[in-house]
């Protein structure tokens, strides 16, 4: 199941680090994007300057909007309108492909998704968003393919999410050494530090037994998570855990503690689940 993620940004981005993630959803800006949005009437806008490409972008960032708020009704409602002014607005079909997918109706969201590929092949956001639909319903392999196809171009403004998204997928299909390569590329052309891709990092240093090598990079993605999630806390545990820092060790069981005492990870802790 898709799973919201705070750290992710709507307009650059519907993504969550650690846990399953929103792929980029890019939609190129309006003059203004309204904090809470309020779908305008059709009527607002006067038939002399009505542009239906106009229209039919400000009501996709509308859908990504509500969408990311985890109103996926209302978002189906503003990308069905975007595509009623403007029937071969792409990123409308990708938006709408990722909320059927969030919706579990597959058959419709791979339907707007190959609508949105023939419309544009080599657009690198419907290529990133159906890369994590493919990875979403288990073809995760396949999946890295259109990731490629979306880091290829040199005007894609976001790569490290690509990246960071064929990290997670390869990690998914059990290639340890294609994720942590997709990780470090995300790591390297990211702009923001790239504290998702970090994380996960971490988390696959942890899994190969690399505990100092995991230390680093978790440390290096809590500079830039506040407040630190709890899978980055519980992370933390164990890797402190495993090298004998009984300080540190207590230092982050008291924040996991106070701050996500009915967490998952708090639980696995109770239970002494350290692996």
């Amino acid at each position: 199941m898709m799973r919201r993620c705070a750290p992710f940004l709507l307009l650059a981005a519907l993504l969550g680090v650690g846990c399953s993630q929103f792929p980029t959803i890019t939609v190129q800006p309006s003059t203004a994007t309204p904090a809470t949005p309020q779908p305008p009437a059709a009527s607002a806008e006067p038939a002399a300057q009505f542009d239906p490409q106009a229209s039919a972008q400000v009501h996709t960032e509308l859908a990504a909007l509500y969408f990311q708020a985890g109103d996926p009704k209302t978002a189906l409602d503003e990308a069905n309108f975007a595509l009623r002014v403007d029937s071969n607005y792409v990123q409308a079909y990708s938006v709408r492909g990722l909320i059927y997918a969030s919706l579990k109706e597959n058959a419709k969201a791979n339907e707007d998704f190959q609508r949105a590929l023939r419309l544009a092949p080599k657009d690198p956001d419907v290529n990133n968003n159906y890369g994590w639909y493919l990875c979403e319903i288990g073809r995760t392999r396949e999946s890295i393919t259109y990731f490629m196809a979306a880091v290829s171009d040199p005007l894609y403004r976001t790569p490290e999410r690509a990246y960071a998204n064929a990290g997670t997928c390869a990690l998914r299909a059990g290639d340890f050494d294609g994720a942590q390569r997709y990780l470090l590329q995300a790591v390297q052309v990211a702009r923001d530090g790239a504290p998702a891709a970090r994380l996960q990092l971490a988390q696959l240093f942890y899994q190969r037994g690399n505990f100092n090598e995991s230390r680093i990079y978790l440390t290096e993605a809590l500079r830039a998570m506040e407040p630190p999630p709890a899978e980055a806390l519980w992370l933390a545990i164990r890797i402190e855990r495993r090298l004998g820092n009984q300080p540190a060790e207590a230092a982050f069981i008291s924040q996991l503690r106070s701050r996500y005492p009915t967490s998952p990870e708090y639980q696995e802790f109770l239970k002494g689940n350290f692996q």
